[in-house]
């Protein structure tokens, strides 16, 4: 009833509370990953005086755009510093990609490493969203450094090696599921495809089976990407702020946040 009431509170805050857009300052910059690799990444530093509390945002195979520019820009009006590392156009790797290539992973680990060592976040654990793709490199990253992980949010994400064959996709969920400790929260439509929706309930009861806090929140008749889809229905659009501040709010409860949005 607890939870219920929480999430009570929260869409009706999305719904009728007004939001004042902060300032954000967006830039860009180069990296490289551990084996060379070239990094391009984005940096949303939210207005105010920091330190400020730190997410890595990990994109979808379909590229770093627009939409998930407008998503990082969201983070950091809501407080957090975000970095988001491009993990497909340094390797030249095409949008759409079937195949897992695991040397993107470090890409995404050099990204981390950024995040951490920028003079204004807070030191400790950062936060992780991620889209379709994105969670899988979530919980590979969180199993090789949980120790630097606070919390994950996952955006009807892969619980699964994309690259596993079809009865391990069918059946099962990715090993890393059996070993992290990180808190994860499932967002994801009703209408999502039927395999992202088994593997993510999947991962759930997996991690709710060995006590790791896990929360998984199914959006009634919301399609594939339904937050930020063009063709959105009014009820995606319902779900997509709420999504947000759903998101949020398992980003200060596990990072330990002040009502402020400040580390503690």
């Amino acid at each position: 009833m607890k939870r219920l009431a929480i999430a009570g509170a929260i869409l009706a805050s999305a719904l009728l509370a007004p939001t004042i857009a902060q300032a954000v300052e967006l830039s860009r910059t180069q990296i490289k990953a551990a084996d060379g690799s070239p990094v391009p990444v984005e940096i949303a530093t939210p207005a105010g005086k920091g330190p400020f509390p730190p997410v890595l945002f990990i994109h979808a195979k379909r590229g770093y755009e627009g939409d998930e520019q407008a998503h990082v820009r969201e983070l950091a009006e809501q407080g957090f510093l975000v970095v988001a590392p491009d993990w497909q156009s340094g390797r030249f790797i095409e949008r759409w990609p079937s195949a897992h290539n695991p040397d993107t992973e470090l890409d995404v680990e050099a990204g981390l490493d950024y995040l951490k060592s920028l003079p204004n976040v807070c030191k400790g654990k950062v936060g992780i969203v991620g889209l379709s793709r994105g969670p899988y490199y979530a919980i590979r990253l969180a199993d090789k450094r949980g120790g630097d992980i606070a919390a994950i949010v996952s955006y009807y994400g892969h619980m699964q090696n994309p690259n596993a064959p079809e009865p391990e996709q069918l059946f099962s969920v990715a090993p890393e599921i059996a070993r992290i400790t990180t808190p994860i929260l499932f967002l994801i439509g009703e209408q999502d495809y039927e395999l992202r929706r088994t593997n993510g309930g999947r991962a759930f009861y997996a991690l709710l089976e060995r006590g790791v806090p896990a929360e998984y929140q199914v959006y009634p008749i919301a399609r594939r990407a339904f937050d930020f889809r063009p063709d959105q229905w009014p009820e995606e659009k319902i779900a997509a702020r709420h999504a947000r501040e759903r998101a949020k709010a398992w980003l200060v409860e596990w990072m330990k946040l002040t009502p402020e949005m400040k580390c503690k």
